[in-house]
């Protein structure tokens, strides 16, 4: 069989493409996935997995209606005139990964915020799901590996290009919050003009240090994270200071 009517075949709805479509959306699953559970994610393989084929699952009942609604069940079409909405299944899936997505998205402290990549992962893996269900191979294959790219390769790359920037936002602790005075002066030293001072709390309720998050901007001659970073650890009355990066 030439390869373009194998692929025009495969198109068609029938049990090999049903089966081909389902494993490549375990596959495209099981790929996103694969660098979240390396990484022990609660969201890890098998849940993308899960997603994919759940999605891929919608399309290919929707075209299982389609093809009995004009074979076998046509007599109740027109008994009862029923019209067929193929994109009606899919579209609700989008919705429910919408939700099961959003319950991913916790805050973190201090102001972060965690699982965004993680929710879009669930909606990404089941966009390539509803790919595959139709049919859309090229689509899953070139889409899969870019979607990897983003959440794995790039992720060290964003995180270097974020330690290079003028800005920066810090978490600090320190012993009492007549202290804050002595740290901003420390940052002024440096060059750096503070934004934004967020006091998170003073330790005068249930005993815990004092704490607050500063946004920066550093000099353009010292834009150095890991200094700025030193010159405050090495104040005797800081206790930890910690680099938010979003």
């Amino acid at each position: 069989m030439p390869f373009a009517d194998g692929i025009a075949y495969l198109r068609e709805f029938n049990l090999l493409s049903v089966i081909v479509r389902l494993l490549l959306a375990t596959a495209a699953g099981s790929l996103l996935g694969y660098g979240r559970s390396r990484k022990r994610h609660n969201a890890g393989m098998r849940t993308y997995m899960l997603t994919s084929i759940g999605a891929a699952l919608t399309i290919l009942i929707s075209m299982y209606e389609y093809e009995m609604f004009n074979s076998l069940w046509a007599f109740a079409r027109e008994y009862t005139d029923l019209k067929y909405d193929g994109a009606r299944l899919s579209a609700q899936v989008i919705n429910g990964v919408g939700f099961l997505a959003a319950g991913t998205i916790i805050s973190a402290g201090h102001q972060q915020v965690s699982g965004m990549t993680t929710a879009i992962g669930f909606f990404v893996s089941a966009c390539l799901g509803i790919a595959a269900g139709a049919g859309f191979y090229e689509c899953v294959i070139i889409a899969a590996p870019l979607v990897v790219i983003a959440m794995e390769v790039m992720r060290p790359i964003e995180t270097l290009y974020k330690r290079r920037l003028r800005n920066i936002t810090i978490y600090i602790e320190f012993d009492a919050v007549s202290d804050l005075g002595f740290i901003t002066d420390a940052i002024k030293k440096q060059g750096a003009k503070i934004f934004e001072i967020d006091v998170e709390h003073t330790g005068e309720q249930d005993g815990r240090l004092p704490s607050a998050i500063l946004a920066l901007k550093m000099d353009k001659q010292a834009a150095s994270h890991s200094s700025m970073m030193s010159s405050l650890a090495e104040l005797p009355c800081v206790y930890s200071v910690q680099e938010l990066i979003s």
